[in-house]
């Protein structure tokens, strides 16, 4: 179960009070109000649908959001996520740690290799399957997604007959 900070700040005139609390998220619970400002912080990793361990920040479940997910996802020591698209979905990367090969498109027949503070675009249905060049260090990198529901919309490539 994730443990989610709900931090709500009142202005009274000059005075601004805030109340910070530690809240366990329960599955179906929004977690916030539209007032609210909501603070995740993940305890361990989960599996992702691409077979990479994902440490979920802010999404639908976890926040009440309802346009956007965010996480931190973790590529092994010369691993590889799983060939997959996100159906209707876009997604912005930034790499915060490592060297990232990324092979997309049809086929899988294009590459870029990106770097740590590198910023990246995947627009929507692309076929792609990030590769961490290292064999000595994990990549690591921010993920944020226009899918709320972060995993739902996560399809394998090929699609599975």
């Amino acid at each position: 179960m994730l443990k989610v900070r709900v931090i709500s700040t009142v202005v009274a005139g000059a005075c601004a009070v805030a109340a910070v609390m530690g809240v366990p998220l329960l599955a179906g619970s929004t977690g916030s109000s539209s007032a609210d400002i909501v603070t995740v912080r993940p305890d361990e990793a989960e599996s992702s649908k691409q077979g990479l361990p994902i440490f979920p920040g802010i999404s639908g479940k976890t926040a009440g959001a309802v346009g956007i997910s965010m996480l931190r996802v973790v590529i092994p020591p010369g691993g590889a996520a799983k060939a997959h698209i996100h159906k209707g979905y876009e997604t912005a990367v930034y790499l915060l740690q490592g060297q990232v090969e990324t092979r997309y498109g049809p086929g899988l027949s294009k590459s870029v290799i990106n770097s740590a503070g590198d910023f990246i675009f995947i627009p929507a249905d692309v076929p792609h399957q990030p590769r961490n060049l290292s064999t000595t260090e994990p990549a690591i990198a921010i993920v944020a997604r226009t899918d709320p529901n972060e995993q739902e919309s996560v399809v394998p490539y090929p699609p599975e007959k």
